[in-house]
């Protein structure tokens, strides 16, 4: 997209949202396949909407403590550029992982103090990429798209060991304050831009991209 920050959409569901984000720019498409989520997808549902992405926007599969099994069956009916793992996989699964499918793996970590960081230098080894999420709400059905942010400023200066997206409560309205506090180049949203959960608005969509453009 132009400028410098790419950004993520990610929790798609539906032709017209998949259209809104290629069209405002997003570098990555993230469709997501956990049951407890409202923004889950079956295989072949994923697919039609993963074969209308033009070459060069990513395709990221996110899974959740997903065994062997759930991963061939996914990686063998769908056209994935990357596997995003959002549980509690330890670092040498992430290994496993990249090794079995010769994917890159985005590994997920969740922030809430400094004493999460050290979790960016041990993961930060064997991902290709980290998403830097805030720590689940007490009580919540699912590691991510909870529509809650953490305090920017905890990785201002960190000297990261991969690339990285910002992730966690990120909307229109506070993507630019964000990018400014944290540092990242790259963002990712998902309840920042619906309507209802698990509903994509391609208004908030367009103005999650343009905002993160001018953020750029």
């Amino acid at each position: 997209m132009p400028g410098n920050i790419r950004v993520k959409i990610c929790g798609l569901t539906e032709a017209a949202h998949v259209a809104a984000a290629v069209s405002g720019g997003a570098a990555y498409l993230g469709f997501v396949f956990f049951p407890p989520s409202p923004r889950n997808l079956s295989h072949a549902a994923a697919r039609a909407l993963m074969l209308d992405v033009p070459p060069g926007v990513a395709k990221v599969a996110l899974t959740v403590n997903a065994d062997d099994a759930t991963l061939d069956a996914l990686c063998a009916a769908l056209p994935v550029d990357f596997l995003q793992l959002h549980g509690a996989e330890t670092p040498d699964r992430v290994r496993e992982v990249r090794a079995r499918y010769g994917l890159p793996v985005i590994k997920a970590i969740g922030i809430a103090s400094a004493a999460d960081l050290p979790l960016i230098e041990t993961y930060g080894a064997v991902a290709d990429q980290l998403l830097v999420d805030a720590k689940p709400p007490r009580g919540a059905t699912r590691p991510g798209g909870n529509a809650e942010p953490f305090d920017w400023s905890l990785i201002a200066g960190v000297d990261w060991p991969c690339p990285w997206l910002l992730a966690g409560g990120l909307t229109p309205g506070n993507v630019a304050e964000a990018v400014a506090r944290s540092g990242a180049r790259q963002v990712d949203v998902s309840s920042g831009v619906e309507s209802a959960p698990g509903v994509k608005d391609p208004a908030r969509i367009a103005a999650f991209l343009a905002a993160a453009r001018q953020a750029g």
